[in-house]
């Protein structure tokens, strides 16, 4: 089944100086999300991203494949903590999504550590965003077992 999601954005003024709001059309989750040019590139003051919202977008993506795994595996996680750090730097191109640093903490009873990081590179390489972002942006992953 194919599946269209829907986010809009209204801006307003320059890039400098302008603002916006972006929305997501489709669930509903949020609306009204204030975005600027300086939250990109200095603080975000309570502002939101691009490079914020493909953090979480890589982050939920990559706790789904590998819950997805894992259980596929038989060892389903009692608990994943995920994160994704994005960095957005400037680049003779221009400015650029130059990486995304996954970070995995697991509990996964039954598992061993190797096992629980070759999970975790396996999701990394085939969550639908890693996929996206492949070959335009260095992906890695630090994964720990606990517990």
């Amino acid at each position: 089944m194919t599946a269209i999601r829907r986010a809009e954005v209204t801006w307003t003024g320059s890039l400098a100086t302008g603002k916006g709001a972006v929305s997501a059309v489709t669930s509903g989750a949020f609306s009204g999300l204030p975005v600027t040019w300086a939250a990109r590139t200095e603080s975000s003051d309570g502002r939101t991203s691009p490079e914020e919202l493909v953090a979480a977008a890589h982050a939920s993506c990559f706790a789904m494949s590998l819950s997805g795994g894992l259980g596929r595996a038989g060892t389903p996680p009692e608990r994943l903590d995920i994160a994704a750090a994005v960095t957005f730097d400037k680049q003779d191109a221009g400015w650029r999504i130059v990486s995304s640093a996954l970070t995995a903490r697991g509990v996964v009873p039954g598992m061993s550590a190797e096992d629980f990081e070759a999970a975790a590179q396996a999701a990394k390489d085939g969550c639908p965003i890693s996929v996206a972002l492949a070959g335009n942006v260095a992906l890695s992953v630090d994964a720990t077992l606990e517990g």
